[in-house]
């Protein structure tokens, strides 16, 4: 696969039918391996390993419905009351991070409502902080660890 702005880990990494699958220690089972799951793969890591995240408060794959239409976040951090508080966008390494990729994370924010917005292709990271009281967002220089959300 494609090298990344992540630091690495050991992938499980299988064959079923004929197709290369990895194992997605969140959804506990293991999903097929492209481009944006590497990324989804390696950022999920990133954020349980280095940036101290509890396992138990991420979920990959959140379906929500918006404006009428199923939609999919790619992961979500909850808080331990289980409100959801950020959510992260994943595009392959080939997909510029454009404002349409910060369009698409921010309708689904209208649902949600979280403080975190976080978008990566796993070579360019960002992440801003929503100011509902202000009607507005930062961008943070960082990820940051969870013990400073």
């Amino acid at each position: 696969m494609f090298a990344l702005n992540l630091p690495a880990f050991e992938a499980k990494i299988a064959q079923r039918e004929g197709k290369n699958v990895i194992f997605d220690v969140l959804r506990r089972r293991y999903v097929a391996l492209t481009p944006e799951e590497w990324v989804r793969q390696h950022f999920t890591n990133f954020l349980l390993k280095e940036k101290g995240y509890p396992q138990g408060l991420l979920a990959n794959e959140i379906q929500i419905n918006l404006n009428g239409t199923k939609k999919r976040c790619d992961t979500v951090l909850y808080r331990r009351d289980l409100t959801p508080q950020m959510i992260v966008e994943y595009k392959a390494p080939s997909v510029e991070i454009t404002q349409a990729v910060f369009d698409q994370i921010t309708r689904y924010n209208m649902v949600l409502k979280v403080d975190y917005l976080v978008v990566s292709n796993g070579l360019r990271h960002y992440c801003c902080r929503i100011d509902y009281a202000r009607n507005t967002y930062y961008f943070l220089p960082d990820i940051p660890r969870y013990a400073d959300l």
